[in-house]
């Protein structure tokens, strides 16, 4: 191999792909990606199939420090026909090596450190084991906690760990999973993209592999995840998040119509609406634009009005209904058609 930039260049991404465990990488598939990368690092001219051999061949038997490569196959699937084939890989046999590992600066140590108070919520649970080996190679020091979040995870934690590293990896995962409602297991392959908690429930939200459909699935309904490393991951649709900043808690339908939702409070349970909004859209009216409001809807003198902006899903009709007599929805008619139609079935099983 050449002793030049471009080459070392080659190398440094060559390294990366052989060390990573989520992906499944041909021969083919490590040329399209350094012609990709290499004009990223200013290299012009793109790479040939017969480059990266050389590279690959230069590893294995030439480099400074000894290599060992693995040769093996995964099924995968065609973009073009959509047909399953066996995809010939390689990869480094120890899955924890890499020729470029580097010793941690102290600004990453800081970095680290922050990160890991952040999900330290997650210290103990199974397949988090690596939080404990960060701290040691940190060398920080246990101490109290000062934040404490639920643990009510589900009963095999370890699909936490599996499903936040396939995540990072942006791995396609094949998921077994079985709905409360069904007798039997379904299987999904999806590409995941965030982990979700609402309500004290975690969520894992991907899209479908076959149709792209951004799909959400209860930790706690799943059996297994299974890495797919012969898929090539979609990404993530650019507004991902913001989707569920319109919404109240995790069922999104696309297409969905935003309210804005105006709801009457009573004195009683105004300060606790107030403190705990509905949603982060969550407006509360005063002064000339309260009265107004007021005598648009006709509402009680007494209480407190709000708005929010969110689109209809279970969980926000269920929300509007928790507070009972306490809360009246104001606006706009299909909201408050939704909310009463939930009221008289609850009418309905108590023989009212």
């Amino acid at each position: 191999m050449p002793s030049n930039k471009n080459a070392l260049t080659r190398i440094v991404l060559l390294d990366k792909l052989l060390a990573d465990r989520y992906h499944a990488y041909s021969i083919h598939d490590m040329t399209l990606c350094l012609e990709r990368e290499l004009p990223k690092y200013g290299q012009v001219g793109g790479v040939s199939k017969r480059c990266v051999e050389k590279d690959i061949e230069y590893l294995e038997y030439n480099f400074p420090i000894p290599i060992e490569l693995e040769r093996y196959t995964v099924d995968a699937r065609s973009a073009a026909t959509d047909k399953v084939y066996k995809k010939r890989c390689l990869r480094y046999s120890d899955p924890t090596f890499s020729i470029f590992k580097g010793k941690l600066t102290a600004e990453e140590k800081g970095i680290l450190t922050t990160a890991l108070a952040t999900i330290g919520s997650f210290d103990g649970l199974d397949g988090f084991g690596w939080l404990d080996d960060l701290n040691k190679r940190l060398g920080l020091v246990e101490q109290q906690p000062v934040i404490q979040l639920s643990k009510n995870l589900l009963e095999n934690k370890t699909l936490m760990a599996e499903a936040f590293s396939a995540i990072q990896a942006h791995a396609v995962v094949k998921l077994q999973y079985k709905r409360f409602d069904a007798s039997h297991m379904c299987e999904v392959i999806v590409s995941p993209y965030l982990l979700k908690e609402y309500n004290q429930r975690w969520y894992l939200i991907g899209a479908a592999y076959d149709t792209g459909r951004v799909l959400n699935f209860a930790l706690d309904r799943l059996v297994s995840i299974a890495v797919l490393p012969g898929y090539e991951y979609r990404q993530a649709p650019a507004d991902l998040l913001e989707r569920y900043e319109d919404i109240v808690g995790i069922t999104y339908y696309e297409g969905a119509q935003l309210y804005k939702i105006v709801f009457w409070v009573s004195d009683k349970s105004a300060p606790y609406v107030a403190t705990k909004p509905l949603h982060g859209s969550q407006i509360r009216y005063k002064g000339e634009r309260e009265v107004a409001l007021r005598q648009q809807y006709q509402a009680p003198p007494q209480g407190a009005l709000f708005s929010i902006a969110c689109m209809e899903n279970y969980e926000l009709i269920r929300e509007l209904c928790s507070y009972g007599g306490e809360l009246k929805v104001l606006s706009p008619q299909p909201i408050i058609d939704a909310v009463t139609s939930r009221i008289k079935e609850m009418a309905t099983l108590y023989g009212l």
